[in-house]
């Protein structure tokens, strides 16, 4: 007889909030398992993606910027469409249409696994092994194989499906270790300087700028990181009034004035900075929040369920977006270092007003281009290519935050919506944000050409 095990005491911090537990534990359905209770506790798609918000407190909880936090994502949930891809047979595998992905194992002949738990073991060894500290996410594997014990699943069908499960996190895992994420952590620094209009870090915690090798990881899809170059930025000119470059600070500088409480709500919603330096007077403490890929990964769970996908529809709608916003931040990266422009507070600081500060924190990278804008609008083609351009949401996920809600009417209209919220927020010119998104749409449009996930799957304009 299977007996009920306490949830790990490691994990209540970070699963406090987290009242699906309750709902699992119904599953279990009081240690007296059916011989096939397992089947429809792993076939749940809200399981994976609680599994994925899981990974993404790990995250927060653990300070990785929002580029790093993309990679930390994508390989995890790449890890979980193999598993599914292996079993179903409407969707095709990413080995030969990812770069530098050229196998991934196929399950033995004749073995009966669980295709589902094993994708949710992937996902959670993988999320395990590319973030910190060592074991974040390892109890929650452990709860896992005691949820398919104690619903029924044999020891021989769990052996299995644990064993095809690392086989392709062994695969994925080998994969990542050459996309020179390594090699960047102790590539040079960069190099501060009193160039007029070029970047330099703002307060309160005037940081290092934030991974300026970025644009040397290999992406997912993208065959350069200059397959997409936008235009320059305006030329730096604060001293002619008419230039576009003094409009567009005057523009932002009055803009944060006078913002209203409707401009305050979408700058704070899509805020997304990750972590924030509080200063008040000797008292310093860091707040944390989602990156922008841990935003829409949330908005990937509300959209699979207010649509109702099944289990494989959840894992593709997950890796699909996110394999678009990694090449997004790595595209916008390149950018970003190529210009090393200045942000908006050090440049009316200087010339306008000392005192002036955003409404947002500034974060410790280039102005031009915008990466949240950036991989909102790539985000929003993939998930628009999964399930059209008319589903209705509402977006809950700042509600931990102590935010209110915001609905769309589509995926494209938040995106559309992340254009002013940047620049409500005071951290970049509108122009930037604008060019941004239209880089960003691109981006997304290109790797849903590229990538042939879903069998069949026609193309949404």
């Amino acid at each position: 007889m299977a007996k009920c095990d306490s949830f790990p005491e490691h994990l209540i911090v970070i699963m406090k909030k987290h009242l699906w537990i309750a709902s699992v534990a119904i599953l279990v359905i009081s240690c007296k398992p059916k011989s096939n209770d397992y089947k429809t506790v792993f076939n749940d798609p809200i399981l994976y993606c609680k599994t994925v918000k899981m990974l993404n407190d790990v995250v927060m909880e653990n300070n990785f910027p929002p580029i790093i936090a993309s990679r930390n994502y994508t390989y995890a949930n790449i890890a979980a469409y193999e598993c599914i891809a292996a079993n179903d047979s409407d969707y095709n595998s990413l080995a030969g249409q990812l770069r530098g992905l050229s196998n991934i194992p196929k399950p033995p002949a004749n073995t009966t696994i669980d295709f589902h738990l094993a994708a949710l073991f992937a996902f959670t060894k993988v999320g395990n092994a590319v973030t910190f500290p060592e074991g974040s996410m390892m109890g929650y594997y452990d709860y896992l194989k005691r949820i398919a014990d104690s619903t029924g699943m044999s020891a021989s069908i769990l052996d299995n499906t644990i064993a095809f499960s690392d086989s392709v996190v062994a695969a994925v895992m080998k994969w990542s270790s050459k996309d020179k994420y390594a090699q960047t952590r102790s590539a040079e620094r960069y190099t501060v300087t009193d160039e007029d209009g070029r970047w330099v870090p703002t307060p309160p915690a005037y940081a290092q700028a934030l991974e300026p090798h970025w644009n040397e990881i290999r992406p997912m899809v993208l065959d350069s990181v200059n397959e997409f170059m936008p235009p320059a930025p305006p030329p730096y000119n604060v001293k002619d009034k008419q230039s576009k470059y003094y409009q567009e600070v005057i523009s932002i500088k009055n803009a944060i004035d006078s913002l209203t409480p409707e401009q305050k709500h979408i700058a704070e919603f899509w805020d997304d900075l990750s972590t924030k330096l509080n200063v008040s007077g000797h008292v310093m403490f860091m707040t944390k929040k989602f990156s922008p890929t841990g935003h829409w990964q949330n908005i990937v769970g509300i959209a699979a369920e207010k649509a109702r996908a099944d289990f494989d529809k959840t894992v593709y709608a997950y890796a699909k977006t996110s394999i678009a916003m990694f090449d997004a931040f790595i595209e916008c990266w390149n950018v970003k270092y190529k210009y090393n422009t200045v942000r908006p507070e050090t440049v009316i600081n200087k010339y306008f007003d000392e005192n002036w500060r955003p409404f947002l924190q500034t974060p410790p990278f280039p102005e031009y281009t915008c990466g949240h804008t950036t991989v909102s609008a790539a985000a929003a083609e993939a998930l628009t290519s999964i399930f059209g351009d008319h589903l209705e949401y509402t977006d809950t996920s700042e509600l931990e935050f102590g935010i209110k809600n915001r609905s769309f009417t589509s995926f494209r209209q938040a995106a559309d919506e992340n254009i002013w919220a940047r620049f409500y927020g005071g951290i970049h010119f509108h122009n930037s944000c604008i060019i941004s998104n239209k880089e960003g749409k691109m981006l997304g449009d290109f790797v849903n050409g590229k990538l042939k996930m879903k069998k069949n799957e026609s193309k949404i304009d």
